[in-house]
């Protein structure tokens, strides 16, 4: 019989919601009525093999509570398609603060926001203790844009406790060579930096942008805006903290274009937050170019989605990709999954390609893929397209 996949979370808020309720939502399903999967099977791992087994959050409406209650709790807004969650047995634990709590939420009806716990935060020895005896297998990064300091301190309690690591948020880990080395060193698998949606801006913006560079389009200028209501719209109105989620975002796009765009002619990040749109994101996307004959061409395109099952729809195969990983003693950055996982991958792919990397990866790891690969890093530390 096949073993749970154990995973402890940092932050359970939307996101977080959406994956627990999705894993109990896909426990009543069979493969044939299965909508919303990429992969119904991965190594051997179905939804329904995925278990919590720790949780962290620094919210007094959360900390102390069984998960299947935490996820409920405000400020949590997304969608509930999946109530009856059955109790956990995991209590939340409080955890570290540091910058993931934006000074300007303290402004904001507690609605919208983080009641911080008046518990005592828990030391580095603390949560890599939680991470050994609830037998973790992996640590599910999902901490406010913005967080450095959290999500490195978060990043090194994976390390040290020997449990892989999956960075959903915008602060760059995998992609840093630096941080990649370290989780080598010590054979530690991590996929990152900052999750894809299943159909989101990103990952439409980036289809779109080369799907103009294969059909011989000159693609001009470019944004994207987005909107949305819940409680990472309203954290990233601190424009201090959108410094590596606007690079994230802009990369990733960048990275499609036949030649790079100057900064002045591309916009791409959150715009603001409207609070009754909840856990919804309306995404406002606009390219102009020029085709045959130089005749200009101008797309617009709007997209509405709720934005935390969204998101749910990639973890849910980014932590079986992470499993099988540590079946195969394999440590480091994982770059296949990572280019079609994540927004800014150590390597960046077209979609394509980085789709046929993934389905490779989980079918069986190739020693030239990685050989390859490991070449194209030396020669372009930074990430390569």
């Amino acid at each position: 019989m096949i073993s749970k996949i154990k995973i402890a979370i940092a932050g359970l808020g939307n996101c977080a919601s959406s994956l627990i309720q999705g894993i109990q939502y896909y426990k009543k399903k069979s493969r044939k009525n299965a909508i919303g999967l990429m992969h119904w099977d991965i190594g051997g791992y179905q939804p329904s093999d995925i278990e919590i087994v720790a949780g962290f959050d620094i919210d007094q409406r959360k900390v102390g509570k069984d998960v299947s209650k935490a996820i409920f709790q405000p400020p949590n807004c997304t969608k509930i398609f999946f109530k009856d969650i059955p109790k956990t047995g995991v209590v939340v634990k409080m955890g570290k603060i540091l910058d993931s709590f934006a000074d300007h939420l303290n402004h904001y009806d507690k609605e919208y926001t983080c009641i911080l716990s008046d518990q005592r935060e828990s030391t580095q020895e603390e949560i890599m203790k939680e991470l050994k005896t609830s037998k973790a297998d992996m640590l599910i990064n999902y901490l406010p844009v913005g967080s450095e300091k959290a999500v490195n301190f978060y990043a090194e309690c994976a390390l040290k406790a020997r449990v892989g690591f999956i960075n959903c948020m915008p602060v760059f880990i995998a992609s840093n060579p630096t941080w990649a080395q370290r989780f080598k060193n010590k054979n530690v698998p991590i996929i990152g930096d900052d999750i894809k949606s299943q159909i989101g801006a990103t990952i439409v913006h980036r289809v779109l942008t080369n799907l103009f560079k294969k059909r011989g389009v000159k693609l001009r200028r470019t944004y994207q805006l987005n909107t949305g209501g819940n409680t990472d719209f309203l954290n990233m109105l601190d424009r201090h903290r959108l410094v590596s989620k606007k690079l994230s975002k802009t990369e990733a796009v960048q990275s499609q274009t036949a030649v790079r765009l100057k900064n002045e002619n591309i916009h791409i990040g959150p715009s603001d937050w409207v609070p009754w749109q909840k856990d919804n994101k309306v995404c406002f996307i606009r390219m102009e170019g020029n085709i045959f004959g130089d005749i200009p061409i101008n797309l617009e395109l709007r997209l509405s989605v709720e934005d935390s099952p969204n998101s749910a729809g990639v973890v849910i195969d980014a932590i079986r990709c992470l499993k099988i990983a540590l079946e195969r003693n394999q440590g480091g950055a994982l770059y296949e999954p990572s280019s079609y996982f994540m927004k800014h991958p150590p390597i960046q792919y077209s979609d394509d390609i980085a789709y046929q990397l993934t389905e490779e990866f989980i079918e069986g790891f190739s020693e030239v893929s990685i050989q390859s690969i490991d070449k194209m890093i030396k020669q372009n530390p930074q990430g390569a397209d």
